[in-house]
């Protein structure tokens, strides 16, 4: 008896992800059907496969398909960005599954939010599956994909990247780190890989009106030469993290934003992570001449725990907190602890439980713009602020700026390490007319006596 070929449904983002397992299953002799989400990029490419196109909010359209196509498993893939709620329209799907819908969207952090969408999906009858189980050949297993190789100084890079997203993993961060020297240049936050690779761009040195006649394409266009690059850009899964719709990714486009950011190279996990058009990512590495590997976590010890040491804080200005922000200022100082035996952060930017950003060397003020910028899960881009930026000052004369800039990027409030009421005195006036709450530590003992005196 022929055994009936399987249906795999796709919900697809963007990116060359969907395509691809979708033209993998057609050559294995089971069906697809693709549910593309409008507005995440262009997905003609989609067009000669079996689609549906829904909105963000076409939760009971989306069900339907699904159902009229007879899907038996679901894979979940490709890049999405976070929707603004009030520009939705739900259709009834939503309604009637409303309970469910609130739950998704209070939930805040990415970890915590893939968890229930899968849980709702299989609540729904559909089985839930990893890329990899679909198609294997995405997997990255141990070793290079190209013809370049890591130096010793890279892999020391590459350790210490694996040992931060551990050590950050418990507080839904730092999926993606870069590390240079021993030292970490950046941590990816709420924003994708792409934008914080951004962030490490240095603007070409002007020209001066000199000739470029006798210049190499990189001096011509002040692209970083292969010599003068250094840095590591690693990816790795979170600890508990739900490894059937947030594998950690690489192609082709990793590699020119990691050219472009002057790096060395990238590195993930071995068997956990996957690559996207795989034969054109590593012929991008190899005529960038930068190595893309899979390493293995050899599981190095890390350093002894570090308590946490910030339990409460209070304010000091007639702003108050929310009991929620309460919270959410104790649970960023505590991801600053946990990150203090690998790298020393100015400080971090979270909302309703969610690390918007942490920074390593950026600044107060690039960090408070930077997380002002982005959105969190379920919220309206002009909603009442609730955001509170957790920092360490050298000199209590930067809080004034960054109280400005705190206001002028729409974050709620500014809790401040270190300090006591009377260092941060003098600015109680201005957070209180640019409408933010100021909060200062109350329960670190050292500093309570060092504020007596």
């Amino acid at each position: 008896m022929t055994q009936r070929p399987r249906v795999v449904g796709i919900v697809a983002g963007a990116g060359s992800l969907p395509r691809e397992i979708a033209a993998h299953v057609m050559a294995r002799g089971d069906l697809v059907h693709i549910v593309s989400i409008a507005g995440e990029g262009d997905d003609t490419d989609l067009e000669s496969f079996p689609l549906t196109r829904v909105g963000w909010a076409q939760i009971g359209r989306l069900l339907r398909a699904l159902r009229n196509a007879s899907v038996s498993e679901l894979v979940i893939v490709g890049a999405v960005r976070r929707p603004d709620v009030a520009s939705l329209r739900p259709d009834f799907g939503v309604i009637t599954n409303m309970p469910a819908v609130l739950r998704i969207l209070r939930t805040g952090g990415d970890d915590s939010i893939l968890s229930r969408i899968v849980r709702f999906f299989e609540s729904k009858g559909f089985k839930v599956v990893s890329p990899v189980d679909v198609m294997p050949s995405l997997r990255v297993g141990a070793g290079p994909l190209g013809q370049q190789r890591m130096t010793a100084p890279d892999r020391a890079d590459v350790a210490l990247g694996f040992d931060v997203v551990r050590a950050l993993g418990p507080f839904d961060i730092g999926q993606a780190v870069v590390v240079s020297d021993g030292r970490i240049a950046a941590i990816e936050g709420a924003e994708n890989t792409d934008a914080m690779l951004a962030r490490l761009v240095k603007p070409p040195k002007p020209q001066h009106n000199m000739p470029t006649q006798g210049l190499s394409q990189d001096d011509a266009t002040g692209a970083a030469s292969t010599t003068g690059r250094r840095g590591v850009l690693v990816k790795r899964p979170k600890p508990r993290q739900e490894m059937r719709v947030d594998l950690p990714a690489i192609g082709p486009q990793t590699v020119a934003r990691a050219l472009e950011a002057g790096l060395r190279g990238v590195a993930v996990l071995a068997d956990g992570a996957i690559a996207l058009e795989r034969d054109e990512l590593a012929r991008a590495a190899d005529l960038a001449e930068m190595f893309v590997e899979g390493v293995p976590d050899h599981g190095r010890v890390p350093p002894a725990a570090v308590q946490a040491e910030y339990r409460a804080f209070a304010a000091v200005g007639k702003h108050k907190p929310s009991s929620q922000q309460s919270v959410d200022g104790i649970k960023a100082a505590d991801a600053l602890t946990a990150l203090r035996p690998y790298a020393r952060s100015e400080g971090a930017v979270i909302d309703r439980g969610h690390i918007l950003a942490i920074a390593c060397g950026e600044g107060h003020e690039a960090l408070v713009s930077r997380a002002g910028r982005l959105r969190q899960w379920g919220r309206k881009s002009r909603r009442q602020p609730t955001a509170i930026a957790v920092v360490e000052v050298q000199h209590r004369d930067e809080l004034a700026e960054l109280l400005a800039c705190a206001e002028a990027n729409r974050i709620a409030g500014v809790a401040v390490l270190g300090m006591c009421v009377a260092d941060v005195a003098p600015y109680i006036a201005q957070a209180d007319s640019l409408g933010l709450v100021l909060l200062v530590e109350e329960t670190d003992r050292h500093i309570k006596e060092e504020c007596a005196r």
